[in-house]
């Protein structure tokens, strides 16, 4: 491995681990504000918290879903980089955006704009880091990607216990337009560049249904996935209404739920991360 090959892959750790810091701030940083935001938009009754909240985490989760696809398929015909820059510049943009909001209408517009481009922005920052690093120690470098990430979601509740909702959205775009100069420096997979000269189709969605052994882990995945995001996005997210149900005297706050979840998340991602390095599993 020569001098310059690993800084690139180091490189790549670094844009990497700081692109998910910012994706997660930005992914919950909807479910720590959910609350205040609708308020000021004129939304007090616990049913319109509750509805509006509903409707808009599930137009993000909507853009997600589209994103994930569309930023894949770039991905592969495209490469790495260009999805890293377009996802970023688009949820950076939706998340500035936001902090001008005086609608529904709008903030659900951008939500799902938001989450079009927080959807590309993962998928493309660890494929290009396994590329890019040696396979004896890619697990520690996707584990570090994670783990950093995750504590985007610590910042983020703690941003919003400070300032104002709309300025905490800003400071997430700005945060993530500022990780452009640091993309600058890292290079396309060698990987991608290698299949691109090739007669190999690339970007295609369907493919992974085209065998039995690619469905069934791509299937796998998503089952794996599912009560992950049903504990963050729902009894996580709307802890303040399940609290009241629940008859709590003291009421849950969405902020604090999500700083503690995540604290935890990003601790077992690591000891996870370093596990499965180690067991080579």
């Amino acid at each position: 491995m020569t001098k310059s090959n690993k800084k690139q892959y180091m490189l790549a750790v670094l844009v990497a681990a700081l692109g998910y810091f910012v994706d997660i701030y930005d992914l919950l940083l909807f479910s720590i504000v959910r609350v205040q935001s609708l308020k000021d938009l004129g939304f007090t009754t616990e049913l319109e918290l509750l509805e509006k909240g509903v409707f808009l985490i599930n137009c993000q989760m909507a853009g997600l879903l589209i994103g994930g696809v569309l930023w894949g398929v770039l991905g592969d015909k495209k490469g790495r980089l260009s999805v890293l820059f377009g996802s970023i510049i688009m949820y950076s943009l939706a998340n500035i955006a936001n902090g001008f909001v005086n609608s529904i209408e709008a903030y659900a517009i951008l939500r799902i704009i938001a989450g079009i481009g927080l959807a590309g922005e993962l998928g493309a920052g660890i494929t290009l880091v396994c590329e890019l690093m040696p396979q004896k120690i890619r697990g520690y470098g996707t584990t570090i990607v994670a783990g950093i990430g995750l504590f985007g979601a610590v910042a983020a509740s703690t941003i919003a216990g400070l300032v104002e909702w709309k300025t905490a959205y800003i400071i997430g775009g700005v945060m993530g337009l500022s990780l452009l100069l640091l993309r600058i420096g890292v290079s396309e997979s060698g990987l991608f560049e290698s299949v691109k000269i090739t007669e190999v189709k690339r970007g295609s969605f369907f493919a992974l249904f085209k065998k039995k052994e690619s469905l069934k882990k791509y299937i796998s995945v998503i089952l794996a996935g599912v009560p992950i995001w049903f504990t963050i996005g729902i009894l996580i997210t709307f802890s303040p209404e399940l609290g009241a149900a629940m008859g709590m005297t003291e009421l849950p706050q969405a902020g604090k739920a999500v700083l503690f979840s995540y604290v935890g998340l990003a601790i077992g991602d690591l000891a996870s991360g370093v596990l499965s390095q180690v067991l080579s599993s």
